[in-house]
């Protein structure tokens, strides 16, 4: 009889699909990246030579651009230095290609932009993969550069649910969570952080349960175009529940983008 096989472990795939969530300076003609892949989630990564002018990697590695980077293995212990101790395994990158896809934000659409990344990069562990989260994201990013505000907030309402969605964090809305009673179709509901959903209160901007409803079938199918048009439908309550939702969830009412849009509008 012959002698069992070996398991073998599969490998991590050699060229991974990716997008810049953020990039710092690391000596003086290095970076190390965050950035958000496909098949291994957030990692952090050491891009050498990155910020020199001759650089083939310079122009590609920019934020809410697909790529396609392979990376090498981790550096040895104190080759990467700070950058190491700043957050746990780091990769070297050996290659980035430009992925296609759509143009670079502008604008009001940069800063929605970086809100969804300072999301990702807050909220998601690393080398934790969410494949569905990261096609949430690509389907998320041209909506952005909508002339019309109620697609963008939309857009932006919609991806909040699916990572709260993906991470866990998101009740069933056809239900109320105390009672796991269905929602009445005409009834008013809010979604509160620390109870789950609720019927509204006289202070809340309630959402009814025929758009709950909705909302939930859209996420539950994972069409992304679908859930944007269930949000459009109840657009100021959502984003008020969703932002108290998110900043409970964060441990935090600061977000920086948030603040710098804020003082952006502030000015003009």
């Amino acid at each position: 009889m012959a002698a069992p096989r070996p398991v073998r472990q599969a490998r991590a795939p050699s060229v991974l699909a990716a997008y810049v969530l953020h990039r710092y300076d690391w000596s003086e003609s290095s970076l190390v990246l965050d950035v958000f892949t496909r098949e291994s989630g957030r990692l952090p990564v050491i891009a050498k030579g990155a910020k020199r002018p001759y650089s083939q990697l310079r122009p590609v590695l920019l934020p809410f651009q697909r790529l396609f980077v392979t990376l090498g293995k981790p550096p040895k212990a104190g080759e990467a230095g700070d950058a190491v101790e700043a957050g746990g395994e780091v990769r070297l990158l050996r290659g980035a290609e430009w992925a296609g896809g759509s143009a670079m934000l502008t604008g009001a659409a940069l800063f929605s932009g970086f809100y969804l990344n300072e999301l990702l990069m807050k909220l998601l562990a690393r080398q934790d993969p969410h494949p569905e989260l990261f096609d949430a994201y690509a389907a998320t990013l041209p909506s952005l550069a909508s002339a019309d505000d109620a697609v963008t907030q939309a857009a932006l309402r919609a991806f909040e649910l699916t990572l709260l969605l993906r991470l866990g964090l998101l009740p069933d809305l056809t239900v109320v969570t105390a009672t796991q009673q269905s929602v009445a179709l005409d009834g008013g509901y809010a979604l509160l952080p620390e109870v789950g959903l609720v019927s509204a209160r006289p202070s809340d901007t309630p959402i009814s349960g025929t758009d709950l409803v909705g909302v939930q079938a859209a996420l539950e199918h994972g069409s992304i175009p679908a859930l944007q048009q269930a949000c459009g439908r109840v657009l100021p309550a959502l984003r008020s529940q969703l932002r108290a939702l998110l900043h409970y969830h964060l441990g935090s009412n600061v977000l920086r983008t948030r603040q710098v849009m804020i003082g952006v509008q502030s000015l003009g």
